[in-house]
């Protein structure tokens, strides 16, 4: 097991990595003192960690369903270290090549959620695609397993949430909106709101384009030649269960908000191809989850595939409106 830097702006990344580990960034972000001290459970074994009075904890675990010890950040809300409240809780998941620190460090989340009642948690999901996936060549890479059957009941256990339905919101951008939308289908009553921020929604459009690139990114990036879904042959069970087109009764009764960019920049391939195949799919979903009578809440805005902070900020109203509030 190690503590292992992957993914895209590693340059950048890693120039916060130890600060962070170390509490040393501060500027709102920690303060001195200790907070109250979490403990291990739930097949979570803290290596590391940042606990202190300010809103940004961090830590690192060692778990089984992982060969590497992932991280996850855990921003409190305003006043929790002396409120006595409970907080519902939002999962935000990062994209693809980035990891647990990409919110705090260049997506300005502290000051995004600043005064407001919830608590976001961060983790890590490498280039996994929130899936365990059929097959690693570098030892267990169990997304899932790591978020839904540990991650979720430890931040429950050691924080001050509403662990139930309506205390729960998960939202992502890129690959993470795609997880935002596979675990509110797979875990129904896991959570009352989901947001996918230029997320995939469609895996079998374009004849699986988003499988295919599933399976790629995977296998160059976090599994050594592993897939997520099988090559030549994918895992059929697999892709059914983890497709938002064929789970369309799953999204009853939840508020859903989805974004996705028009204007991809033609110059870069990389942003061209992720956001059209976004946009597609996400209108596909759109007219699946109408004609089912789902309501649902969806924006095209110009641009490619990025997070766009207003957007974001619309949809933290929307989430608030709909979790318990904090009591």
């Amino acid at each position: 097991m190690n503590d292992r830097p992957h993914t895209l702006n590693r340059r950048r990344l890693l120039i916060g990595s130890a600060a962070v580990a170390a509490g040393t960034l501060t500027s709102g972000l920690v303060a001195p003192g200790a907070a109250q001290a979490a403990g291990n459970g739930y097949g979570l074994t803290i290596v590391d960690r940042n606990e202190n009075a300010g809103r940004l904890q961090y830590y690192r675990f060692a778990t089984s369903a992982i060969g590497w010890n992932p991280g996850v950040n855990v921003l409190l809300p305003d006043g929790y270290h002396t409120s006595g409240k409970r907080y519902p809780v939002l999962y935000l998941l990062h994209g693809g090549n980035q990891d647990f620190r990409t919110f705090h460090m260049y997506e300005d989340i502290v000051n995004l959620t600043a005064g407001r009642q919830l608590i976001v948690v961060m983790p890590d999901a490498a280039t996994g695609w929130y899936c365990n996936p059929v097959n690693s060549f570098v030892g267990p890479r169990n997304w899932e397993t790591f978020h839904m059957a540990q991650l979720l009941p430890w931040i429950d256990a050691n924080f001050r949430t509403f662990a139930e339905y309506n205390g729960r919101a998960v939202a992502g951008f890129s690959m993470g909106g795609f997880g935002a939308l596979k675990y509110t289908a797979k875990y129904y009553g896991h959570f009352c709101s989901v947001s996918s921020h230029s997320g995939p929604a469609s895996l079998r459009r374009d004849f699986g384009l988003v499988v295919h690139w599933a399976n790629v990114s995977s296998a160059a990036v976090e599994l050594g030649g592993g897939t997520v879904y099988g090559v030549p042959l994918w895992d059929e069970a697999r892709v059914t269960a983890d497709n938002p087109m064929e789970r369309i009764p799953s999204y009853l009764n939840k508020r859903i908000f989805l974004v996705a960019g028009t204007s991809p920049d033609p110059v870069n391939w990389f942003d061209t191809v992720n956001e059209t195949q976004v946009l597609a799919g996400q209108r596909e979903f759109r007219g699946a989850l109408a004609g089912a009578g789902i309501p649902h809440e969806w924006h095209e805005r110009p641009g490619g595939h990025v997070f766009r902070h207003d957007m974001f900020t619309l949809d933290l109203n929307g989430m608030l409106g709909r979790l318990r509030r904090a009591a």
